[in-house]
């Protein structure tokens, strides 16, 4: 069996694959690490800056190991990314025997049953939705894993995608006539027998949650989890281990309750009437609030709106529901499965305006056409640190920024882990020649009226001076819209703007346009990588500091400071810095890379905490002056 030095070494196996490979020591030093952790069984968390080659650096040592070994990324696309391109070179370079394969949520998979559904009820269907459903019924006959990103031409919010796909509520599982072909069942028995799976966070914390529940696992135990992109597990871990009902879940009950009576009973009396009056209702409760989307503090919303009379006059007309869907009970499994969701439903909504736990926060968020009841823990470290421990494996926590000044207590803290080793590799890049970091002193505060139109213009003279080449990325959803309304009347430069087309796409035009300029939220700060001058100057309006009026935030700073610490020293400071982090690492990303990033919000330098936020960002030279900025690209 080959060692690590043999596979890093500059004549080693990975050189002999590789054209002009360049030997890293800090990957090196990294798979050594990651090796003797999980050789001796000891939990790992690690810092790679970027350029270290993170992925091949856990990917060597979790196939030497020849244990059995679980990957979670972040999204989906760093899955396909990681099984098609890196695992394919690192099995070839250890000339491994390990059997691996990608696993994914059931949303992910065709389901054969709700194919079958679909093609017998196309009244509502568009001709594109008709035309997808052709190509799907095709396509069906000839995948061998049902993976419905297979066929690209279906949009990710195509109506065809959730008519073709089961979830947890409408799963018939053994009971269901499809259950021998079914491919969720097929992907998870090969993730079983596989060496290696590749998974992504959100399915993981799904089995967890599973798990905890004696729901049976989706993943199988493994001796090893290796978390990329760690970084995201805090807020992922507080939605999964939240519990959460909206409105559009009642109406999918409906929905599906219509089609049980159809296809099991067709006889139901009165059952039609009590939907429509039951779905007038839901839709009421919605309208309480405003077409815009927010998030709220249970209590104030319970206690002065009109929801304290819309939710019970809802849950009398739920109740019905479920009084005529006991009288079918045993008529059929669709019909039985109805019923028991209906139940689990109605319990939720009533308990939920009942409880008094104060270990939850209850929260309510208005997001597009429906609301959500949520129910989210205070402190989620221990409920990690009982859901992992279930799966007695060693793991490994990874990312580009984890550490604040090297230091890996807040990232630790959030999810139980005092106890484990902790080490950083920086970045190798040479961010004194590479970058500069400029800082403008002469905008007014982010908090004052004149902020806006100041950034503005700054902005338009900056992109004048990079030729496009850009990102532009933003705090708020507001504040990215209100830019781009005038970005694209003022500069020549073709814009491309988050929310005009999938997040992917408009990467991959912005790659292939020269002198573009892209405008971007949060989905933008981080897991996008673009090298070479396509991208040589990263804008950033303000810190990334949570919006205080944040319910959960809220809740959680009350509870530090019931605890004696800082709220926002301790909390908010350190989470702005990762954030800050992160989209300042979009900007260098290869050893010949070279740019500007921009700041500009003056606090970063004026505040006390100004310089813990910069210490913990990469060495750049900083500047005031934009001239500098001028000089930089000329």
């Amino acid at each position: 069996m080959k060692t690590v030095k043999e596979v890093f070494s500059d004549g080693g196996s990975l050189a002999n694959l590789i054209d002009d490979y360049q030997h890293r020591p800090e990957q090196e030093d990294m798979a050594h690490k990651i090796f003797a952790a999980i050789s001796e069984g000891q939990n790992l968390v690690c810092e790679a800056g970027t350029g270290t080659g993170k992925t091949v650096a856990y990917l060597v040592p979790a196939l030497l190991s020849r244990q059995k070994v679980i990957i979670s990324t972040g999204t989906r696309h760093l899955q396909d990314q990681l099984y098609q391109k890196d695992l394919p070179l690192v099995l070839e370079a250890l000339a491994s025997p390990a059997t691996t394969m990608v696993l994914k949520g059931r949303s992910n998979y065709l389901c054969l049953e709700h194919m079958d559904t679909a093609i017998h009820d196309t009244k509502d269907l568009s001709y594109q939705n008709m035309s997808d459903l052709q190509e799907v019924v095709q396509w069906s006959s000839s995948t061998k894993t049902g993976d419905i990103n297979e066929l690209g031409m279906i949009e990710e919010n195509s109506v065809i995608r959730s008519r073709i796909t089961s979830t947890t509520e409408n799963c018939l599982g053994q009971a269901c006539p499809s259950f021998d072909d079914c491919f969720v069942f097929k992907n998870r028995k090969a993730a079983l027998e596989s060496d290696l799976v590749i998974t992504n966070h959100h399915l993981l914390l799904s089995d967890m949650s599973l798990r905890e529940k004696g729901f049976g696992e989706v993943l199988p135990l493994a001796d090893v989890i290796v978390f990329d992109e760690a970084h995201q597990l805090p807020e992922l871990a507080s939605t999964y281990f939240s519990q959460t009902l909206s409105t559009r879940q009642l109406l999918e009950l409906i929905t599906d309750i219509k089609t049980a009576d159809r296809e099991e009973a067709g006889d139901i009396e009165e059952l039609a009437a009590v939907l429509t009056k039951f779905e007038k209702l839901i839709r009421d409760v919605r309208l309480v609030f405003g077409r815009e989307d927010q998030r709220l503090n249970w209590l104030e919303v319970w206690e002065k709106s009109l929801l304290s009379t819309a939710l019970p006059n809802m849950l009398a007309a739920f109740q019905c529901v479920i009084d005529i869907l006991e009288t079918a009970c045993g008529r059929g499994k669709l019909l039985d499965n109805c019923w028991q969701r209906a139940k689990a439903h109605y319990n939720y909504i009533d308990t939920y305006i009942e409880t008094k736990n104060e270990e939850s926060i209850r929260w309510v968020e208005i997001r597009g056409h429906h609301l959500y009841l949520n129910q989210t823990p205070v402190n989620i470290s221990e409920t990690f640190q009982q859901r992992l421990s279930e799966y007695n494996a060693t793991s490994v926590f990874t990312s580009a920024s984890l550490a604040i000044n090297d230091d890996f207590n807040y990232y630790s803290r959030q999810l139980g882990l005092e106890e484990c080793q902790t080490q950083v590799w920086n970045s190798p890049f040479d961010y004194q020649k590479q970058t500069c970091l400029y800082v403008p002193l002469d905008l007014p505060e982010p908090n004052q009226y004149e902020f806006f139109d100041a950034f503005i213009e700054r902005t338009i003279k900056l992109l004048s001076y990079s030729e496009g080449h850009a990102f532009v990325l933003f705090t708020s959803h507001q504040a990215l819209k209100k830019s781009a309304d005038i970005l694209s009347k003022e500069i020549d430069y073709p814009i491309f703007i988050q929310g005009t087309a999938p997040r992917s796409e408009l990467l991959n035009q912005f790659r292939h346009t020269k002198h573009a300029v892209l405008l971007g939220t949060s989905s933008f700060w981080e897991g996008v990588d673009v090298k070479g001058e396509a991208l040589s100057l990263v804008i950033i309006d303000k810190l990334p500091f949570a919006s205080p009026d944040d319910p959960v935030l809220q809740a959680r700073l009350n509870h530090f400071s019931k605890q004696g610490s800082n709220p926002f020293m301790d909390h908010q400071v350190p989470q702005a810095a990762i954030s800050l982090k992160q989209g300042v690492g979009r900007l260098i990303r290869d050893v010949t890379d070279r740019g500007v990033c921009v700041i500009c919000d003056k606090r970063v330098i004026r505040k006390a905490y100004g310089k813990r936020i910069i210490k913990a960002l990469p060495p750049m030279p900083i500047t005031h002056e934009l001239d500098d900025v001028k000089d930089f690209f000329n």
